[in-house]
């Protein structure tokens, strides 16, 4: 598979593509689930894990060095329609909204979708610009099992309740051109409890 690259832009025209931001510290078998659950769902040609340098929410103690956590998710991605990048480091961005302006404008023939999990929902009006991402592209959101059952979650779902659109919607959601967003969707996947906090609580080397 063609690995995401600021360069070789023209050789994801005509894709749905699906960007899954995260620290991954470290990354794990839920990851790994719900892409493939999304690659189905929404009828994604692939999967962009965004490997974040340093969320700016999140402090840096217990935050494992970015070529440790993208080696740890390339091993758990595994898949050919999965790629791991740190491609913000040559975006030179920090935040989503950032994140997304800069590439849709380098990939102008691609079709980007902002997956998320609703614990990230809940807590969305946090992010710098937070509701430019729902301006920028469609939004998938993953059920979690702190909210299982997603809507409803805070300002977003609020603000954008109108644009809201139930599960069975999800592929044509994806396929939302940018002038009729915002839209947005709750996926109706099956819950992992696998937690990234639980792991580094039991792997104390995972720091080192």
């Amino acid at each position: 598979m063609m690995k995401p690259h600021l360069r070789n832009g023209t050789s994801f025209s005509g894709m749905t593509i699906g960007l899954l931001g995260g620290s991954f510290n470290p990354a794990h078998d839920g990851h790994r689930a719900m892409s493939l659950y999304a690659l189905k769902q929404l009828g994604l040609d692939q999967i962009w894990w965004l490997v974040s340098p340093q969320n700016p929410l999140k402090t840096t103690k217990n935050m494992a060095a970015l070529d440790r956590r993208i080696g740890r998710a390339k091993d758990f991605a595994a898949h050919p329609r999965l790629a791991v990048t740190s491609i913000e480091i040559d975006l030179g961005t920090r935040y989503t909204a950032h994140t997304l302006r800069l590439l849709t404008r380098r990939f102008p023939n691609t079709r980007f979708v902002w997956l998320m999990g609703a614990d990230n929902l809940q807590q969305i009006q946090r992010w710098k610009d937070w509701q430019e991402i729902f301006r920028l592209v469609p939004v998938a959101v993953f059920r979690r099992p702190s909210y299982p059952a997603g809507q409803g979650l805070g300002c977003a779902a609020i603000r954008f309740n109108q644009a809201w659109n139930p599960a069975p919607q999800a592929k044509k959601v994806a396929r939302t051109p940018q002038n009729l967003l915002p839209a947005w969707v709750i996926l109706d996947n099956k819950l992992n409890y696998t937690s990234a906090t639980k792991i580094r609580k039991d792997t104390p080397s995972w720091q080192n």
